[in-house]
């Protein structure tokens, strides 16, 4: 089956390549995003739901403990189900707003570069959910 572009490409030798990669570009970005978000819950769920306790209280996100688990879970269970693309709108949905608050409330004071606590990081993998929520799983 043909593949209909909208755009050509520049080296129309690699069109078979092309064509045969292009179904598996938005699995593999579901994917990756759903892995991504597994380390952060991982490490809050099994050894730092204390400190994310703490550092919620600290900010004035109450029901601090609550939330704490909620956003662990939701990163761990939530971007293991984006990853394999089971619930995926409703687990992205979510991350969506969990990114948003990490992004507005937490990052948006420090400016916009990453290494400086800004919110690049968490405004681009909000926006890569927002597209992920849309697509479906």
């Amino acid at each position: 089956m043909k593949v209909q572009r909208t755009s050509r490409r520049i080296i129309s030798a690699l069109d078979p390549i092309y064509d045969t990669l292009e179904p598996l570009a938005y699995p593999m970005i579901r994917f990756i995003a759903g892995v991504m978000m597994i380390p952060h819950g991982y490490a809050k769920v099994f050894g730092g739901i204390e400190g994310t306790t703490k550092f919620f209280a600290s900010v004035g996100l109450e029901p601090a403990f609550i939330l704490a688990w909620y956003v662990g879970l939701l990163e761990l269970v939530g971007g293991a189900c984006v990853a394999l693309g089971l619930l995926t709108r409703f687990m992205s949905a979510q991350l969506i707003g969990l990114l948003a608050v990490a992004t507005f409330y937490i990052h948006l004071p420090s400016g916009f570069i990453w290494v400086k606590g800004g919110y690049e990081y968490p405004l681009f993998w909000m926006v890569v959910m927002m597209a992920i929520t849309i697509k479906g799983g």
